[in-house]
């Protein structure tokens, strides 16, 4: 080898050992408010390891379960300010900034599966009016994540409009509350991981926990024996939302790998959850657990219910006016409302 050519040899080298020390990396701290152990939890997971393998260790993940740094309402904030960097909860426990924040989550009589949503957050504007409202505190919507309608659970019969006189249970804050108030129920608004503790020490009748599969992954039928399914009322969407100056720092490479890995964690929470649904479904009657499946006409009267709500929170803040505009006009454009 002659001299020139080990010259050029050694300077390919040290341009390439360059450029991988220089290689950009990203450091995360999330939060999300599910338990590792739920459905959604185990998914969370596998986002991790998808993203840390995609990034070839480049993106690295500190995942928080069970929202043990800070309570789950005050994750938002937690990664707008800088203690955490990104919030994997949901966008509902927002809505004291802003009402909006209710249509980012559950529109609650509006889509009937969680492919519809996500069809409007994809492919009918929905990204960009998140974005427009996100990016108002600071952080910049991800994407987001949901299995499908909830179910009620209770400790006593749930078997239509008529048995939510009186009802206690658990129910996020936002509109969901005021709906239910007006059907005759008393919603409790309390953190996600208290749930359990307050069945079982008789605090609330019931709760709007999640889907038929993570209220068994929580043991919450080993003390509520009464539930809907398949679900009406509710589909929660959790969101992966980021701090912006956080994500406008990444390599385009890092952002790519985290929306892509978000929308697969999105696929196999549907498809899983409709499995698991029917798992749990099965499962239930050994449990000594008794199913309601609410009739049409209780199901209208809880959709009436929701849609005036959707006009009384369109009122609250011009944000809301134009996401529930966005919601009304995608559920026309797709046949699901004239």
């Amino acid at each position: 080898m002659t001299s020139r050519t080990m010259g050029i040899a050694t300077a390919m080298a040290l341009i390439l050992t360059t450029g991988a020390a220089a290689a950009q990396t990203t450091t995360l701290r999330i939060q999300n408010h599910n338990a590792p152990e739920s459905t959604t939890g185990r998914l969370i997971a596998e986002f991790v390891d998808n993203v840390e393998t995609m990034s070839g260790g480049d993106i690295d993940i500190e995942m928080f379960y069970s929202a043990s740094v800070v309570k789950s309402a005050e994750t938002f904030d937690a990664a707008a300010t800088g203690i955490l960097d990104c919030d994997m909860t949901n966008g509902s426990y927002q809505t004291g900034k802003n009402a909006a924040f209710q249509f980012t989550a559950d529109t609650m009589g509006g889509y009937d599966t969680p492919l519809q949503f996500h069809a409007w957050v994809n492919h009918g504007g929905g990204r960009e009016t998140l974005n427009e409202l996100y990016n108002a505190s600071g952080m910049t919507f991800v994407g987001n994540h949901v299995g499908g309608q909830e179910s009620l659970n209770s400790t006593k019969p749930l078997e239509g409009v008529a048995d939510l006189e009186g009802f206690k249970f658990r129910s996020p804050p936002g509109m969901e509350s005021e709906i239910f108030a007006k059907l005759g129920a008393s919603p409790v608004v309390m953190d996600f991981t208290e749930i359990f503790t307050a069945l079982e020490t008789g605090i609330i009748d019931g709760a709007d926990a999640s889907t038929l599969a993570n209220n068994v992954g929580m043991g919450i039928y080993d003390v509520a024996k009464h539930t809907t399914y398949p679900g009406f009322h509710s589909m929660s969407a959790d969101h992966l939302a980021c701090r912006t100056d956080v994500w406008d720092a990444m390599p385009e490479a890092h952002r790519a790998i985290l929306t892509t890995a978000e929308k697969a964690l999105a696929l196999d929470l549907m498809t899983l959850t409709l499995v698991e649904n029917g798992e749990a479904l099965a499962e239930l009657p050994e449990k000594g657990v008794t199913v309601y499946d609410w009739s049409a006409e209780d199901r209208a009267t809880f959709r009436e219910a929701a849609q005036e709500a959707w006009g009384e929170w369109a009122e609250k803040t011009p944000e809301t006016a134009a996401i529930v505009q966005s919601h009304r006009d995608f559920l026309k454009r797709i046949g699901l409302s004239d």
